[in-house]
């Protein structure tokens, strides 16, 4: 039976790593995965999904006005799709999470999504939120913070390592500009105490 999986955590959790690996599981016993990955996450090139151990796939990327339903359904026509992995899931729209659950309902394939819940401020992701409401299966992988206790939360900070306290939900970065850290650490560093 096909399911639609969410595999979150804050940042440097080792998600991407843990889709790659999937995907080589997949295809050691002769499957056929697709890989998407959105098209607004460049930092290692425009479909490529990168863990920052070094390893690294192409990726076909789509936009937020893709219709993955439809994208999925024509290139399983053409060669048969036993499971979807998606990284940077938090990047789907409210619809695009409700067309991952036609292919996973309609035509059978497993779906396995991979994100973060929250953004920089707190807030969820469009995208996470859905898939945490409907996806059949949630699974947190963990990380932690510099304290040492679990990390859930995602502080951005600018150039000199100062937390930024406003702006926009989306703002791609890596190391350079996001710390994971407990949500103690992350409330005191924005004033939030």
């Amino acid at each position: 039976m096909a399911s639609l999986y969410f595999t979150y955590s804050a940042m440097n959790a080792g998600k991407s790593t843990s889709l790659l690996q999937v995907a080589h599981n997949y295809e050691e016993r002769d499957q056929h995965v697709l890989l998407l990955t959105p098209a607004i996450d460049d930092r290692a090139g425009q479909g490529v999904i990168a863990s920052r151990l070094g390893i690294d796939r192409s990726a076909l990327a789509f936009t937020s006005s893709t219709d993955l339903a439809a994208l999925l359904e024509a290139r399983h026509s053409q060669h048969a799709i036993d499971c979807v992995l998606l990284d940077e899931a938090q990047f789907l729209t409210e619809t695009q999470v409700w067309q991952l659950t036609d292919v996973v309902d309609r035509l059978a394939i497993p779906v396995m999504c991979y994100g973060i819940r929250t953004d920089a401020f707190g807030q969820a992701f469009p995208g996470s939120a859905v898939l945490l409401a409907v996806a059949d299966k949630v699974n947190e992988m963990k990380t932690i913070c510099y304290c040492g206790r679990k990390a859930t939360m995602n502080l951005r900070i600018d150039a000199e390592g100062n937390a930024v306290k406003v702006g926009e939900q989306i703002a791609i970065g890596g190391n350079d500009r996001y710390i994971s850290c407990c949500r103690k650490h992350w409330k005191e560093k924005l004033g939030l105490k």
